[in-house]
């Protein structure tokens, strides 16, 4: 490989991901405790290519848009109480949302000044992306 990647600095250990994982079960488990007769999600999957696909879509439209594009930002949710919903109704679940910040037409360096200053915000206009795979039942346990 010419130019391997470099490595991210937001990884973390194996050990703390296992605590973080127990931690969300142990508190999600106490909080449904009683209420549901389903298992609940822990884990959402995502193929690489559903991830690649709405990173180019987030990208090409938010560009059409006006935005520069800059990340994704994760959601939990509960699906709603409804026949409609099948058997993920009332359950946990993870949606991604675009984030950028608008575009200023000014000069480049205008532009580049002001794209520091403004906070980056969820992109609206782009439809967020939903339905991974959840992880159930049985539960995965990382």
């Amino acid at each position: 490989m010419k130019n391997p990647p470099a490595k991210p600095s937001q990884l973390i250990t194996k050990e703390f991901a296992r605590q973080l994982n127990s931690n969300y079960n142990n508190k999600r488990a106490s909080l449904v405790a009683g209420k549901e007769e389903k298992e609940d999600a822990n884990a959402i999957w995502y193929s690489l290519e559903e991830l690649e696909n709405y990173i180019h879509y987030i990208k090409t439209n938010g560009a059409k848009d006006g935005y520069n594009v800059d990340g994704i930002r994760f959601y939990f949710g509960v699906y709603p109480d409804d026949e409609k919903h099948g058997e993920k109704a009332g359950l946990t679940t993870l949606f991604l949302v675009p984030t950028g910040k608008k575009a200023e037409k000014n000069t480049e360096a205008q532009s580049f000044a002001l794209m520091r200053e403004a906070a980056s915000s969820d992109i609206e206009s782009l439809d967020p992306m939903n339905y991974g795979n959840i992880g159930r039942p049985p539960s995965l346990i990382y």
